[in-house]
């Protein structure tokens, strides 16, 4: 939890867990030559009892002789649920301070029952395994609970046999706050009538769950998404729902940046997509698009493709390279002279990206034409062209569909054309009226980064 030498933040609100805490490090900092400092934040819910709080832990602060670090913010004037609002300022300080190189770690006085009542109130809410972790003795953040295996009661027993005050905060027994009904009235009657060692109980639930789900992060693959998407294969969810579920959740929070409203039912409901014997359907979750094309999945913010310009077209000069947006990849167009002799004989039978470039520069321009001879656009509805072996001209939207292009690659699908005249397109190849051959003396090699194929 502890390395030796680190910097410590202590977040203390006053209350007797985090009082004990602070007590507990400044004894054990010594031995492993910690350098301990103060956090508090004045939430500004509670008018006088919040500043007396944050004098009480200024003072204890000075009688250690330690740094405060101290944050007022209004929380009631943020347009937010208050306990959320709170929590979030109270972690943008954290990450700010640990950011900065101000601390290494930051303590926070979380004891096994609030581990309790947090995983009671996830049940109730219907959470999965990720859910029911709890609260982590050390996160990914850099926030550690060194008190995540005593009771509140041991703690405030500890703090009676040595004198030592705290502050009551009288908002924890406003039952008007769904953890203070679990708090005082929900837990207390299952103690009663089902199980006394019930915060045992719940906090060795949450210890398995983060096995289990330390046991998956291990196995499998990160997921990162590419441009705000993420493209996951049909097959890659016909897999153990376990898996399964993990793989879904993981690229929604890739996608979203989070897991907020994200339920059992949505992640239910791409899978449910993925085993559909239809290849397409679309459906809205909660600040995610989901759209299936053949086998692919898709998963985009919502309203993703609103935000995009359907068409595009650009005047290509060779030697060019054009990035395409989103997950796109890039293009790169080059002239080159051909060598003679053996090696160029052989070479061209198998090159399906390289066309003649004398023969595409003498295609007439059409009247009118203000561009250059080439072209880069996406495709359009009624596109055509005859390929390499083929006796006539092919509509593209029916090569999409023989080589299962997804719906949403279609509509930004690079086509390239010379005064009009269509003489490539993305992974169907070059036109067969322009394919360079043994007498081509110059070329125009295309390179393209994201090609499937045909």
């Amino acid at each position: 939890m502890f390395s030796l030498s680190q910097r410590v933040g202590i977040a203390v609100s006053g209350g007797a867990d985090s009082v004990c805490l602070l007590h507990f490090l400044h004894k054990l900092a010594p031995s492993w030559n910690l350098h301990l400092s103060v956090i508090h934040i004045d939430h500004g819910i509670r008018g006088a009892a919040s500043e007396a709080d944050a004098d009480f832990v200024s003072s204890l602060s000075g009688k250690f002789a330690l740094p405060f670090h101290f944050r007022r913010v209004d929380v009631p004037a943020i347009d937010d649920n208050m306990e959320q609002a709170a929590r979030r300022v109270r972690q943008a300080f954290y990450q700010e301070l640990i950011s900065s190189d101000t601390v290494d770690r930051i303590a926070t006085g979380h004891t096994k029952s609030d581990q309790a009542e947090t995983v009671l109130y996830r049940v109730l809410r219907g959470a999965g395994l990720p859910g029911l972790s709890g609260v982590r003795p050390i996160t990914r953040e850099g926030i550690v609970r060194p008190l995540l295996d005593c009771a509140r009661d041991e703690v405030r027993a500890w703090l009676e046999e040595r004198g030592l005050e705290w502050r009551e905060d009288e908002t924890n027994r406003d039952v008007s706050y769904a953890r203070n009904r679990i708090r005082h009235d929900l837990l207390p009657q299952l103690r009663r009538e089902f199980n006394p060692r019930l915060d045992d109980t719940l906090a060795n639930m949450a210890e398995m769950a983060r096995d289990e789900e330390d046991y998956w992060a291990g196995q499998l693959e990160p997921i990162r998404a590419s441009g705000a998407l993420y493209v996951l294969t049909i097959r890659r969810l016909r897999v153990h729902p376990a898996e399964a579920r993990r793989v879904v959740r993981r690229a929604i929070e890739a996608v979203k940046g989070d897991l907020r409203q994200i339920g059992f039912e949505h992640v239910e409901a791409v899978l449910d997509m993925a085993r559909s014997h239809q290849g397409h359907g679309r459906m809205q979750i909660p600040g995610v698009d989901v759209f299936r094309s053949f086998d692919w999945i898709r998963l985009a913010p919502a309203g993703y493709d609103n935000m995009r310009e359907r068409d595009f077209a650009f005047p290509i000069w060779p030697p060019a390279r054009v990035e395409m947006d989103g997950d796109g990849g890039s293009i790169d167009f080059q002239v080159i002279e051909s060598e003679r002799g053996s090696a160029f004989q052989t070479s061209y039978d198998s090159l399906v990206e390289e066309l003649d470039w004398q023969r595409i520069t003498s295609i007439p321009a059409p009247a009118g034409a203000s561009l250059g001879v080439l072209e880069l656009r996406n495709w359009r509805p009624g596109d055509h062209y005859r390929r390499r072996e083929q006796p006539h001209e092919q509509k593209i939207k029916l090569l999409f569909q023989e080589a299962r292009i997804p719906l949403w690659e279609r509509r930004r699908w690079p086509v390239l054309t010379a005064n009009g005249i269509i003489v490539w397109s993305r992974g169907f190849g070059p036109a067969a009226d322009f394919i360079a051959n043994g007498n081509t003396r110059t070329i125009l090699r295309i390179s393209d980064a994201n090609s499937r194929g045909s």
